[in-house]
């Protein structure tokens, strides 16, 4: 029978790795980030932990199987990562954020199994996978249309009421970094309307994307406080279809 310092051990290791992926997620304002891969691989670890060791009393023929309770996980975790993918218009979204609880998933079965060296590997693996495959995805998927890429800066600007500033600035942060866009800055200032201010958002991209603006642009607008939302794109170009 395992110890419970064990099995603490083991739990550690799964939420500690959970979190480590997590953090990536958090970072690049994903729906499920930090707290969401974490849980998903503590409760992997306890799903695990419980099979193995949870049913010991049980006789042979009745007892639980680990490997069963191991492909419930990878069932289970397909609903919670469906919740994350969005359809917007013809763009499929969150694929990868599914695809990574996924794997914390996956990284928390193996800790709740005690194979740690291979929890950490896997680890590894995903977190490089998000950040280092994320600017050669960008290279490979070109646009037929084009073929090179050209960088655009965006200028977002919505006008609210006063007392709603800060509730729309982060409603606007939120949306924008949502999308492939980098935010340079968000700034205020007193519209020619008196009780409200504009809040000014500008963006840059290495490719022209009207569609996640307007997605960004349609989420802001649904907000009560907020009376008009606009947005202009500048197409940067240093002579040879190349980044400046």
């Amino acid at each position: 029978m395992m110890s419970t310092w064990e099995m603490l051990a083991r739990l550690g290791t799964g939420v500690g790795l959970g979190t480590v992926i997590g953090f990536e997620r958090q970072y690049r304002a994903r729906m499920a980030g930090l707290r969401t891969n974490a849980l998903v691989a503590t409760g992997a670890t306890l799903f695990v932990l419980l099979s193995a060791h949870g049913f010991g009393g049980l006789s042979d023929s009745g007892s639980a199987d680990p490997t069963r309770v191991a492909a419930q996980i990878v069932s289970g975790i397909g609903f919670l990562g469906a919740g994350v993918i969005l359809r917007e218009g013809l763009t499929v979204r969150g694929l990868n954020t599914a695809a990574t609880l996924w794997c914390s998933a996956a990284v928390g079965a193996l800790a709740g199994a005690g194979l740690y060296q291979v929890a950490l590997a896997g680890t590894v693996v995903v977190v490089a996978v998000n950040v280092a495959l994320r600017p050669l995805g960008r290279v490979v998927d070109r646009r037929p249309d084009t073929g090179t890429e050209t960088p655009t800066s965006y200028e977002f600007l919505a006008v609210t009421k006063d007392d709603s500033e800060a509730h729309v600035r982060a409603l606007l942060v939120q949306a924008l970094t949502r999308t492939d866009f980098r935010l340079r800055s968000v700034t205020s200032a007193n519209s020619s309307l008196e009780g409200y201010v504009e809040v000014r958002a500008e963006l840059a991209g290495d490719q022209r994307d009207d569609a996640q603006m307007e997605s960004a642009v349609s989420r802001l607008s649904m907000e009560p406080s907020v009376t008009s939302v606009r947005w202009q794109a500048e197409v940067r170009s240093n002579g040879n279809g190349a980044e400046e």
